[in-house]
């Protein structure tokens, strides 16, 4: 059995979609930038010139983004995780939120990309407390007023997506 401690889930649409994304900002997206760069260093002193900075800082925010992309593809499990119960990442959790139900996805907005569905980061509050429980549990976390929020888990089930 292969180990996936660690790993994000995806599904096979959410991996080829950022893998596009990488492939699009390391081929073309670094030749547009680049382009834009030299075109704006043609136009003089650069000291002043917005165009130039404004490039830069896109393309900084471009370079962000592939080691963003190359760090969550690196440590990838394409599927989904068990259906065993296990609140874990890629999971949408049901669960009763002092006591309202709530359902979403633990992961993140890019495991979701275009489904309507609240998301839940595994190092929200929420997230961080409920990461690890099984169906049946009970636990609560400490919400930024300070309040202690009780939660229980009434179901998970893998993200299809």
């Amino acid at each position: 059995m292969t180990d996936t401690t660690g790993a994000t889930w995806l599904t096979q649409e959410a991996y080829d979609r950022l893998s596009q994304e990488l492939e699009h900002l390391k081929g073309e997206g670094r030749t547009e930038i680049t382009a834009r760069i030299a075109a704006a260093r043609d136009e003089g002193d650069l000291k002043e010139n917005g165009g130039y900075h404004a490039a830069r800082e896109e393309q900084a925010k471009q370079e962000a983004r592939i080691r963003e992309l190359e760090a969550k593809l690196r440590n990838v499990q394409i599927g989904t995780p068990p259906d065993d119960g296990k609140v874990e990442p890629g999971m949408v959790v049901t669960a009763k939120v002092a006591g309202d139900e709530m359902v979403f996805l633990l992961g993140s907005r890019e495991i979701a990309g275009s489904e309507d569905i609240d998301v839940f980061s595994p190092t929200s509050p929420l997230g961080a407390a409920i990461n690890g429980k099984q169906v049946g549990d009970s636990t609560s976390y400490v919400a930024p007023n300070g309040r202690e929020i009780p939660v229980e888990i009434v179901d998970a089930k893998p993200f299809t997506g």
